[in-house]
């Protein structure tokens, strides 16, 4: 092979040492083989679910339309790997079976479909675990979540480093946290959302969506409890107005006319994205969407619709927290903030909320949710993430930084080891 002339004149003046052979001369890329060693990281070995129920301290949590949950029922996965000290820990808890088209039962009749196919694969490799579902399972990202967010505790095990420090990092100490206020009369909110102030919350979700004059009552008693507050501490309590889709747009379009005044955000107030563009057209309140967010490419529609200010990010929702990140970080690169949450949870969902919001720039995220602080039942074990007044942090312990509690979660309701059905093959499909 003939060299350049600048080569050649480099060559001239600066030659090789007689002891290392020219990377450029013919011999070196003869009869060369580079030996690649067979990789031997973690494999998935054992998938198993548990059932367990979370109770809440006011006893019912109330929504748009007089739907409820007295209990939630919640899906525990551990996935088990080659290496007997690194287990991953995941969940998904809906919020029951009538606000999105998710429920318990299909959780973990999802997992169990593709829980045996995915037995070998290695669980570092989020996007190729995620590939993998999505191939086995059309839709269900609750079950997915649940599957997901465990692969992430095994990543941040094997690395000895927290989940966090994979999602972008601890930016400070902690973060701040809303309380979601059930439905009820106006006075019955407004004295909840005074007694949940006393205990440190500065932000707060108002559980609208009935009829529009007993919702503008609610916002007026509850945004008075607020403006006092505010007044005595120096600092704005912000005030989200949920419906969760339960409005017709001639009801929202009364809601937003008649709180106009106030210091609010309006949230989600129809079913379809279509209809809550229809009511941000007409109003110059501060706008959240939630529900409709169910993927990366609604997500980019939202940006280039401007359609909204805010928005909500469910992690089980979007499928897990792969899916979940790349959300927030697209958010966060368009400069609208987001309440980091899911749909519902225990203390190993709220691990996983608590590493992604921690993880995102203070001023990106509007907030973030405790649901560990409104039951009795603990399913886990943390160092971390427990309420501190309105706020959290994320775990500094290796992965979710969670321990289950087995005397809580008791046995599997299904185990790999024990499903004797065949496995699916995907030969056109690279993994």
């Amino acid at each position: 092979m003939r060299l350049p002339p600048l080569l050649r004149r480099f060559r001239a003046r600066h030659p090789p040492p007689p002891s290392i052979s020219s990377p450029l001369s013919q011999s070196s890329f003869s009869h060369r083989s580079i030996s690649v060693p067979e990789y031997e990281g973690l494999r998935i070995t054992r998938i198993m679910t548990y059932q367990a129920d979370l109770g809440l301290h006011e006893g019912r949590y109330t929504w748009a339309g007089g739907k409820y949950v007295d209990v939630f029922d919640t899906t525990v996965v551990a996935v088990e790997t080659n290496d007997p000290d690194i287990t991953g820990y995941g969940e998904n808890c809906p919020l029951g079976s009538n606000y999105l088209p998710m429920f318990a039962g299909g959780t973990r009749a999802g997992i169990e479909e593709m829980a045996r196919h995915l037995v070998g694969a290695d669980p570092t490799r989020l996007l190729d675990v995620n590939r993998r579902m999505d191939w086995l399972l059309s839709g269900h990202p609750n079950a997915k979540s649940a599957i997901d967010m465990a692969c992430w505790d095994i990543l941040g095990k094997k690395a000895q480093l927290p989940v966090c420090k994979f999602l972008g990092g601890r930016f400070g100490k902690d973060f701040k946290l809303y309380r979601a206020i059930s439905q009820a009369s106006p006075e019955a909110m407004a004295e909840n959302v005074r007694q949940y102030c006393e205990e440190g919350y500065t932000k707060f979700q108002l559980k609208v969506g009935n009829k529009p004059h007993d919702d503008i009552r609610r916002i007026r008693a509850v945004r008075t409890v607020l403006d006092a507050q505010t007044a005595r501490a120096g600092e704005n309590y912000p005030l989200l107005c949920n419906a969760n889709t339960g409005l017709l747009m001639h009801e929202a379009m009364q809601v937003v006319n008649g709180v106009a005044d106030l210091d609010v955000y309006i949230e989600m107030p129809c079913e379809t994205y279509e209809e809550c563009r229809s009511v941000r057209d007409h109003t110059n309140l501060p706008f959240v969407l939630d529900e409709c967010i169910q993927d990366v490419g609604m997500m980019v529609r939202i940006l280039a619709d401007r359609a909204a200010d805010v928005v909500n990010l469910k992690i089980g929702r979007l499928g897990g927290l792969t899916k979940a990140r790349v959300v927030r970080d697209l958010c966060v690169s368009a400069g609208v903030p987001m309440n980091v949450e899911d749909t519902w949870g225990g203390d190993v969902t709220q691990a996983a909320i608590a590493a992604l919001a921690h993880s995102t720039p203070p001023e990106m995220l509007f907030c973030a949710t405790d649901f560990n602080s409104y039951g009795p039942d603990t399913i886990a074990d943390t160092t971390a993430v427990r309420r501190d007044g309105g706020r959290m942090a994320a775990p500094i312990d290796p992965g979710l930084g969670v321990f289950p509690r087995w005397d809580v979660l008791g046995e599997p309701v299904y185990d790999t080891s024990n499903d004797q059905r065949p496995v699916s093959e995907c030969p056109n499909k690279p993994f």
